[in-house]
This record gives C-alpha cells, sequence and structure tokens, in this order.
C-alpha cells in the first residue's frame, strides 16, 4: 500500500508546512478589514496603552485600518482584563516608577542620536539643510542678486491673521513696509477663524505689497532684486496666499526667489541692524551703546516666546540651530490669549497687550498660581496647568463673591489675577532662562548674547525681567530685543531673512513650492 505523501519523508513534511505558511500569509496580507468607527480607534488606543503598561518589549502601530501588536507578553496571567486601572496602589506606583525610567532611557537615547523629545523640543537641528555634493554648502536654485553692492528683498508675510509686506535692503535699511491686521474680523469669535482669514489675505494682499513698493520708492516689482515669503509654519490655507502671490511675482518678473521658514525669521530679526530711532530694546555688556547696537553675532542664545512657540536655543549660524528647551504643551503666547478671553478681555489687538494693560493695575501676588515644572532639571517649558491654575483661581473667587460667571468679577479681581498669571508666567521663562545662561558660560564658544525674539517679546514686563538677569549675571550679558512693532508678523522680518539667506549663497525654486502647516526643525542624523 502506498504510503501517504506526508509519511513517505519528513522533507516532505516541511515542504507542505513552509506552502501553508506562505499561503497563509498571502492570505493575511491581502486581508483588509474594513475602516473602524472613532470610537473604536479610541478603544483601541486604550487596549494598547494599557497592554504597555503590563508587557515587555511592546510595539504598537494604530492606523485607520489596522491594530497591529508584537508583543511578548510578561504575565502570568496574560488573559486578564487590560483596559481597567489596578487595583492595587503598590502595582500603580511601581508601574508609575517605571513608566518614568523608561521615558529617562528614551530621552537619553533621543539626546544622543539627536532625536526631538516633544514637537517644541530637540538637539541638533537645520531650518533646510544645505546643498552641494558635501552637503556642507548651499545652493542658489533660482539665482542670486549681485551681491557687490546693496540689493533689495520683497517680503511677504501671511502665515496667520497678518498680511504684511515689505521693501529691505541688504544693509538693514527698511525702505517700505505695509501691514493690515485682521483683529477686528476675528475679534467676535474669539479667536482666528482660517477660512475668513484667508479671505481677508486674498482681499488685501495685491495692496499691500503695492503701498509697501511705494513707500520703499519704487514703482513695481521690477524694481526689486529678490523676492522672499513664509513658506511655514502657520496656518496653511493662508501661507498659500502669500506663497502663491510671491512665487507668480517671481516667475513674471524673473526674480530669485526664497522660501522662509517663519520661526527662523524671528529668530534673524535680532540681526537686523538698528538706527538710532528704532525703539530697540539692549541690555549691554559694554558702555558703549553704539557698539552694543550693532546687529548681534553668531553664535548667540535666543529665546523665542510667540503664539505658537515658545523655545531656547542656541543659534550657531544662518540654518543651524541647537534646540536647547521647547515647550511640552502650550506656548506663552496661547496662556495669554487664553487668560484674555477668559477675563472676558477685547483679544482684538491680541491677549497678551490685554492681559499686559489689565496687570498694570493688579496686584502680581495677590493670587497663588504654581510655577511650572518645579522638578524637572531641564530647559524645556509648559503652560497648560498655570492656564488650568488660573481657571480654577478665577472660578474660587466667584464664588467666594457669590456671582454667577466670571465675566461679574470686578476689575480689581480681574486685574489682580492678570497681575498673579503673568508674574509666574513671566518666573516660569526666567528659570529655564537662567538654566540655559548658566549652560552657554561653561561651554568653550563663549556666549554672552541673548536675543528675545517673537510676538510676546513686546512685553515690556518681560523685557525688563530679562534685562535683570542678563545685567545681574557674574560675567553681564548683551540682551538684543527688536522694536514692538517688529517682534510680531510682518513683511520685514520674511525680507530680512531672505537678504541673510541670499547673502550665505541660498535661494529657492519658485516653481512648485509648498507650504508647510507643521514646519518643525528637520534634524541631521
Amino acid at each position: 500500500m502506498r504510503k501517504p505523501i506526508f509519511a513517505r519523508r519528513p522533507a516532505n513534511l516541511s515542504v507542505v508546512a513552509s506552502l501553508l505558511a506562505c499561503l497563509l500569509m498571502s492570505t493575511v496580507a491581502s486581508f483588509r478589514p474594513p475602516a473602524p468607527s472613532v470610537a473604536t480607534l479610541s478603544s483601541l488606543r486604550s487596549i494598547a496603552y494599557r497592554l504597555r503598561q503590563n508587557c515587555h518589549a511592546s510595539h504598537f502601530s494604530i492606523s485607520e485600518n489596522r491594530l497591529f501588536s508584537t508583543t511578548a507578553l510578561t504575565n502570568s496571567d496574560s488573559t486578564r482584563e487590560v483596559t481597567g486601572e489596578p487595583d492595587d496602589v503598590a502595582t500603580k506606583k511601581a508601574m508609575a516608577r517605571n513608566k518614568r525610567k523608561a521615558l529617562r532611557v528614551r530621552d537619553k537615547r533621543r539626546e544622543f542620536i539627536g532625536m526631538a523629545k516633544a514637537v517644541d523640543r530637540g538637539q541638533w537641528a537645520t531650518v533646510y539643510k544645505p546643498g552641494g555634493e558635501d552637503g556642507g554648502t548651499f545652493t542658489a536654485i533660482s539665482g542670486l542678486p549681485d551681491r557687490t553692492k546693496p540689493f533689495t528683498v520683497l517680503g511677504i508675510e501671511s502665515s496667520c491673521d497678518d498680511t504684511g509686506a515689505a521693501v529691505v535692503r541688504s544693509d538693514g535699511v527698511i525702505l517700505g513696509e505695509a501691514l493690515a491686521s485682521q483683529h477686528e474680523i476675528h475679534e467676535e469669535w474669539g479667536g482666528i477663524v482660517p477660512g475668513l482669514a484667508r479671505t481677508a489675505h486674498e482681499e488685501k494682499i495685491d495692496g499691500i505689497i503695492h503701498e509697501a513698493l511705494q513707500n520703499a520708492g519704487m514703482s513695481s516689482v521690477e524694481d526689486v532684486d529678490a523676492i522672499g515669503v513664509t513658506v511655514g509654519p502657520g496656518l496653511e490655507i493662508c501661507l498659500r496666499v502669500g506663497c502663491n502671490k510671491a512665487r507668480d511675482l517671481a516667475e513674471k518678473y524673473g526674480k530669485p526667489f526664497v522660501g522662509i521658514h517663519h520661526l527662523e525669521a524671528h529668530i534673524l530679526m535680532a540681526r537686523l541692524p538698528y538706527g538710532d530711532s528704532d525703539d530697540l530694546f539692549i541690555s549691554p555688556a559694554t558702555e558703549d551703546m553704539h557698539e552694543a547696537a550693532r546687529a548681534i553675532e553668531f553664535p548667540f542664545l535666543a529665546l523665542l516666546v510667540s503664539g505658537g512657540h515658545c523655545q531656547l536655543l542656541k543659534c550657531l549660524d544662518i540654518g543651524k540651530y541647537s534646540i536647547l528647551g521647547g515647550t511640552m504643551d502650550d506656548s506663552l503666547g496661547e496662556a495669554f490669549d487664553k487668560t484674555a478671553r477668559l477675563l472676558g478681555l477685547p483679544v482684538g489687538g491680541g491677549g497678551g497687550p490685554a492681559v499686559e494693560a489689565l496687570a498694570r493695575d493688579g496686584d502680581p501676588k495677590a493670587v497663588k498660581l504654581p510655577i511650572p515644572l518645579q522638578r524637572r532639571k531641564d530647559c524645556d517649558f509648559s503652560y497648560a496647568g498655570l492656564k488650568t491654575a488660573v481657571r480654577i483661581a478665577a472660578e474660587k473667587l466667584v464664588k467666594e463673591r457669590e456671582l454667577e460667571s466670571i465675566d461679574e468679577l470686578s476689575r480689581d479681581d480681574k486685574a489682580n489675577i492678570a497681575a498673579s498669571f503673568q508674574n509666574v508666567a513671566i518666573r516660569h521663562i526666567e528659570q529655564r532662562l537662567e538654566r540655559a545662561m548658566s549652560m552657554m558660560e561653561t561651554e568653550e564658544d563663549g556666549i554672552r548674547s541673548l536675543a528675545v525674539v517673537g510676538g510676546v517679546a513686546a512685553n515690556s514686563e518681560l523685557r525688563s525681567r530679562l534685562e535683570s538677569i542678563c545685567t545681574n549675571r557674574s560675567e553681564p550679558w548683551n540682551m538684543f530685543v527688536p522694536p514692538p512693532r517688529l517682534c510680531t508678523d510682518q513683511g520685514s522680518m520674511s525680507a530680512w531673512a531672505a537678504i541673510e539667506r541670499i547673502v550665505v549663497g541660498s535661494s529657492d525654486k519658485a516653481e512648485g513650492q509648498e507650504v508647510y502647516a507643521r514646519y518643525p526643525f528637520q534634524f541631521n542624523g
């Protein structure tokens, strides 16, 4: 009797097993379950989170179509319910300790290889990677103007709710500028409405560019030597208005084109040479004010505080920055805006100025608020908890006064809340900045210059207190802060950043230039 195929030879069994395995794998690979609902995805994420707390070497990848898991369970009871919290207090504490330890190990590894710890944090970074065969030289894709003599750049800004344009000369002179703000449009909504912002940009951008050229004594774009425009980060539909306009003008008139990173533009405003008539805030480490008033030189420490970002950076050169710390959640500007709305302040001109104005009449110690991240020995920021603490403090006052809402609080109460918030918010900045300054003082670079940039840098209380820190160091620091009108978004920052790029021999291709709502610093690796 002929033996079955499986009994003839062990090798046959392995061959058949391999064929079955291949068939099974192809079947699984071709299977595409239907897209789960949002609730299902939420449940899957919850299960994945619980599994991570009780498993070893777990890796999860959740997408719209699948939950993929490779897990080696270490618990003997691997079938127990994982969606609930453990009842044992000791187990909870052990899980918390393990999580903290894992995060510390992760951060150390990421610091070593130069990865970001969070959206606004990281290590070595470049805004754009220099081109060239060796990767160390810049490339002029769309050409360069004649750099043997002063040249002019038209800068365009439309990243958020301000339509700005300016003509700046390569020696730092702002020849002409124009700005259209949308504060009145968005005030009734309590925040920026992207669709309305885009429409306003489209309506204003041609007129703003024409006005800036007229103020510069020019008849058309033909008279400028290059064009720079913000391409990110920001509101994508707003960025696209400015980028498309700049791209069309560059192609029409055959001008070199430079796409600008919004955050770098803020940083580089500290390097714009300011005339004696400009309201430049400087804390000089020397007695020669004119010497100190010259543009800040690389390397320097930068504090970037704006509506969307809060960062400390070691600035080494054009396009090369080391991020020492960043916000873990909310930015300082956002915290000011939310506090202004909480107190019912008019935010048409921005929440920051509204809170600052009210705080002048308040007691900064009237309301006890926690200073964030007191136990963390790094340069990172966090304002989410402070925002919550301000809301709780305001609601507590409402109860004490037997009122119905925060809006019914007296002006004195609101002023005390505003002053207390501003005091703690700036104190948090001071502590992280002093840590960064100490780090710089121990390095060989000899950095003793600080640039404070971004929209919140216009806050006079912040300027005054940071100036005290710089002058009271054992070896005083220079502090450079652009004039308040140049701290906020405007066309001059795009034009000057483009000039800095052109000077080092860099330009971009106008055709096909994209915009980036999220435009983090790209990491070398």
